[in-house]
């Protein structure tokens, strides 16, 4: 009995102890409920990333670490998809995938456990600035802004919102860092920044920008600028150390696939109204279609930023005119008076969609409604703080409560998209993106993978994997082998021993054979810019190794 009446005191006291964040769970629980359906939601990316998800898993599975071809995709002559493509919720579903989940699911669960943990950070953060109230009022508008479900929803978009979940934890560890100089802090800020870069690319470019100019509002309020300003630069070394393997190929190799830069920025300006208020459509941007997807901040979020205004007018807070600030120009690059940036600035044309920075919006304005019911504002108050707080959350819950599911789910399982040629023939990507330069489009299937172009004799397979061929070739006199995979560099052959040059034929692989019989390996190597990018990952985890282990490495 006494052993029953102190686990319900102990239960009792983490309960009162940890009742925010749990609050704060429950809800995110409650934004992300609709994704336990059976099937897939209708969004724009969605099915993409299921076929996606398993040509990746393919490749990790056999031994490759970090993959970087989708062998089947393109009538099965492959791509280098994952040298382009953020591989941070491939690798999340992998996971699910080994624990037995489908891609769907995977898919799906991707999204919910990026949410919960977006909450969450966006909890510890703001609770430093407004008090714990505040950090759970800020982590529920950030949870229920229409942009999030927007990008679950209708765009299904997973790496967007693994960038949602992640960019608050970014926040979080370097304010924690500023505030306390504690290594846990340095790593983890290194950490999240790195997995900011991995789970999306582009909105990795726009969270990083704010990032920069967030901390060094923090440094310029500092007393020892200097010190900061040298361990902000050691989290930004460390951080795109870590993401170098993603983002450092993708950015140089660039030039040898097609189709990436298909957008123009200037053409998908949402108007102006639909920033305030636009239908729940699941149509493109750039079309203004009666169906066109809504590009809306959020009545909610419109009304905490003009709540937070107040509040810097009564209190003087000096954090808020930045957000405050930071947020005008954020929604000043959704519109169309921005647009001789747009056309100046070459950097933002990787953005591809202006309405992109509502991503930003949405985080600077959750922020900024923490404000609202901040410890300083109330006092002994704490009734009256309470029940605005209480208010602002159902506010925000109940403006954005139809857009917490989806209108129907496909009744389909993972079978579905890795049967039909219409998700398996090509690439995989709008428009065919991501094939060699040297392909001129999407080739003809071929019934066998290796070939005599020119000469005759035998050809035994011995093993085909992913990026692993091995076959002896038989030839009754010099001979050209054709092998139906896309041409692409770092393919390297190895013939009894000795490595042999492989030739470029219409973006296929060709190699010489001599007269007889002999052994050939061909298999994808790194390219000397992916071997630069692994050396500059392995630098980086020997410094924060080094930084983890030296606890008085850093002192403030």
């Amino acid at each position: 009995m006494e052993t029953s009446e102190r686990s319900m005191k102990t239960v009792l006291q983490l309960f009162t102890k940890y009742k925010y964040i749990l609050l704060v769970v429950f809800l995110s629980l409650f934004a992300v409920l609709d994704l336990s359906n059976f099937g897939i939601p209708p969004t724009h990316d969605g099915e993409y990333h299921v076929l996606r998800f398993q040509q990746f898993y393919k490749v990790l599975s056999e031994g490759n670490l970090y993959p970087r071809w989708a062998p089947d995709f393109n009538n099965g002559y492959g791509i280098p998809l994952f040298n382009y493509v953020y591989p941070l919720p491939n690798y999340i579903t992998s996971g699910f995938h080994a624990l037995g989940f489908g891609f769907i699911d995977s898919f799906k669960l991707n999204m919910a456990v990026a949410s919960i943990l977006g909450a969450i950070f966006m909890y510890l953060w703001t609770k430093k600035y407004w008090g714990e109230l505040g950090g759970v009022v800020s982590s529920v508008f950030y949870t229920f802004s229409p942009y999030h479900f927007l990008d679950i929803y209708v765009r299904g978009s997973v790496g967007e919102v693994w960038s949602l979940g992640l960019a608050p934890g970014l926040f979080w560890a370097y304010s924690s860092f500023f505030e306390s100089k504690k290594n846990i802090f340095l790593i983890l800020s290194s950490v999240f920044l790195a997995l900011l870069v991995y789970s999306h690319n582009i909105l990795a470019l726009i969270f990083f920008g704010f990032f920069i100019i967030y901390a060094s509002f923090l440094i310029w309020e500092s007393k020892e600028r200097k010190e900061d300003i040298k361990f902000l630069i050691i989290i930004i070394f460390l951080g795109l150390g870590l993401s170098a393997p993603f983002w450092f190929p993708a950015l140089i190799e660039t030039k040898y696939v097609t189709g990436l830069q298909v957008f123009d920025p200037t053409k998908h300006f949402p108007q102006l109204y639909k920033l305030i208020y636009s239908s729940w459509g699941y149509g493109f941007s750039g079309d203004n279609a009666p169906d066109q997807m809504s590009f809306q901040i959020g009545i909610a979020n419109l009304i905490a930023f003009l709540g937070s205004v107040v509040v810097f007018y009564k209190t003087k807070k000096r954090v808020l005119p930045f957000f405050i600030f930071a947020f005008i120009i954020s929604i000043f690059l959704i519109t169309p008076f921005s647009s001789f940036l747009w056309n100046t600035i070459s950097l933002l044309s990787y953005v591809q969609f202006p309405w992109r920075f509502l991503s930003v919006a949405v985080l600077i304005v959750s922020f900024l409604v923490g404000s609202l019911v901040m410890d300083s504002l109330f006092k002994k108050r704490r009734k009256l703080q309470i029940v605005i707080s209480l208010f602002l959350i159902v506010l925000s819950i109940t403006l954005s409560i139809k857009y917490l599911s989806a209108p129907f789910y496909h009744q389909r399982t993972d079978q579905h998209y890795l049967t039909r040629s219409n998700f398996t023939d090509g690439t995989n990507s709008p428009g065919n993106s991501f094939n060699t330069k040297w392909l001129s489009g999407i080739p003809e299937k071929r019934n066998k993978k290796i070939e005599f172009l020119k000469g005759e004799g035998d050809i035994k397979i011995n093993e085909i994997k992913s990026t692993f061929y091995s076959f002896s070739i038989n030839s009754k006199g010099n001979s050209r082998i054709l092998i139906n995979t896309a041409y692409f560099p770092g393919w390297t052959a190895i013939s009894n021993g000795n490595k042999i040059n492989i030739q470029n034929y219409n973006g296929r692989m060709l190699i010489d054979a001599p007269k007889g019989f002999v052994n050939v390996r061909i298999y994808l190597q790194s390219t000397e810019v992916q071997k630069i990018s692994s050396l500059y990952f392995l630098i980086s985890i020997l410094i924060l190794g080094i930084i983890s282990l030296k606890i008085d490495i850093i002192k403030k």
